[in-house]
């Protein structure tokens, strides 16, 4: 469901992370770009109410904003990082995270 609506809103490079053996405080990293602070926001704002709409599930939180090219929408067992390129590139979450099973890359 959330990575038909990034997909809807233009988002790309879609990564799915299984992180489960790797950390306790979450199971899935679902990492994907927007080009620009508008859609940046979009997607996050997209991604937390179609989560709330049709899962019927609640953000538990959203963190960082569209200036600074990085945004968190946080649904406990679920962690959606949403980057700029340059972002993506910079923090490089992929690597940092390279024994997780990847569920999931969409470019």
């Amino acid at each position: 469901m959330l990575v038909d609506t990034i997909l809807d809103k233009k988002g790309s490079d879609i990564t799915l992370l299984d992180i489960r053996d790797q950390a306790l405080f979450a199971d899935y990293f679902l990492i994907c770009n927007g080009e620009n602070e508008k859609q940046l926001n979009a997607l996050a704002n997209t991604i937390r109410d179609k989560a709330k709409q049709e899962g019927k599930v609640l953000a538990y939180g959203v963190e960082g904003d569209p200036q600074s090219g990085w945004m968190l929408v946080d649904f406990g067992d679920l962690i959606v990082h949403i980057f700029s390129p340059y972002q993506r590139t910079y923090y490089d979450l992929e690597e940092l995270w390279n024994e997780a099973h990847v569920v999931l890359r969409m470019q």
